[in-house]
């Protein structure tokens, strides 16, 4: 029974990642040491040329084979046209992905550095010149296999999610299902045409941008898929008050600007890309609870407390999405 509920994971053992490296012929001349990561499973590693390696074993029945070529052929035309990011190693033959005891996985040259300082005007403006430079390339074609972002699907999805299991009170349920249905509501009166959509990192967030000094490089492109473009854009936006948010997105577009033109029409969808982004987190803590990594690294989420939190964010985004912003 025991072996019955084991997770997928439960199976990449060091041993199994060490002979997954060297079967590609590589020497790995360091223990796998685990990084942060929970969607897939990603090590750090030495080769015997004391080159560093990230080793990315991805989530089984998450991405298709070629949903996964398609996400690497996107690194290697950035690369290619300049633009810093992790572009997966290849084979002699050409391969980028490889499988071991049913995991797809990939090597990437490791990323050394720390995020941007959102309160750093330099660093704003060197990241949005990365993301304009990254935009300049995606814009020219579109991915094929790669999902687009519905919001209001995502949204719908999300909240069934959470609705279908056993984590809210009475209360809370009655709450939840209020909120969230109104913001549904509402996320329909902020659609984006499907001309907007354009090939995106996805998931721009401070953990995905590393590098020093005002040089960052972009990693992690598993969640790479058509949406506007303010959607690597928008995570940048940390201030609390709007006169220093206008000064970050001034830096941010200016920087951006070097490479390509921002509509500026595209600001109106920060708050329904929020949103969507507060409920898609929940669902997604809650279908992946079955993974022993996230009980251990998110126990709150069986709490109520958790639960109470989210429902009095998804109040505020509520209030917000009812009223006019300042960015729009």
């Amino acid at each position: 029974m025991a072996i019955a509920n084991q997770h997928p994971f439960d199976s990449l053992t060091p041993g199994r990642i060490v002979d997954a490296i060297e079967g590609l012929g590589l020497w790995v001349s360091s223990e796998p040491f685990a990084l942060n990561s929970y969607e897939n499973r990603v090590f750090l590693l030495s080769d015997d040329d004391r080159q560093r390696w990230v080793a990315k074993f991805y989530r089984p029945e998450r991405w298709s084979e070629a949903q996964l070529r398609e996400e690497h052929d996107f690194l290697d035309e950035l690369d290619a046209a300049g633009v810093a990011v992790a572009a997966p190693w290849r084979d002699d033959q050409g391969n980028s992905l490889h499988r071991t005891h049913g995991f797809y996985f990939a090597l990437f040259p490791h990323v050394p550095g720390q995020a941007p300082e959102l309160d750093n005007p330099g660093h704003l403006f060197a990241v949005g010149e990365l993301i304009g430079r990254l935009h300049a390339v995606s814009s020219q074609h579109a991915f094929t296999t790669r999902p687009r972002m519905e919001p209001l699907s995502l949204a719908e999805s999300s909240r069934e999610r959470v609705l279908a299991g056993t984590w809210l009170t009475s209360r809370q349920r009655r709450a939840y299902a209020r909120v969230s249905e109104s913001l549904l509501q509402l996320l329909s009166q902020h659609l984006w045409p499907s001309q907007a959509a354009i090939r995106v990192h996805g998931d721009c967030h401070l953990g995905n941008i590393l590098g020093r000094d005002d040089a960052f490089t972009l990693v992690d492109f598993d969640d790479c898929a058509m949406a506007p473009a303010v959607q690597d854009l928008w995570m940048m936006l940390t201030a609390q008050n709007d006169q220093e948010m206008r000064s970050q997105l001034s830096e941010l577009l200016e920087g951006y600007e070097e490479s390509m033109p921002f509509d500026r029409r595209q600001l109106e969808w920060i708050e329904p890309l929020r949103t969507l982004r507060l409920m898609r987190y929940s669902a997604w803590l809650v279908a992946r609870w079955q993974d022993p990594a996230f009980p251990r690294a998110f126990p709150w989420v069986a709490g109520e407390e958790y639960w109470d939190q989210h429902i009095r964010t998804l109040e505020q985004q509520r209030m917000i999405l009812d009223k006019p912003r300042w960015l729009a």
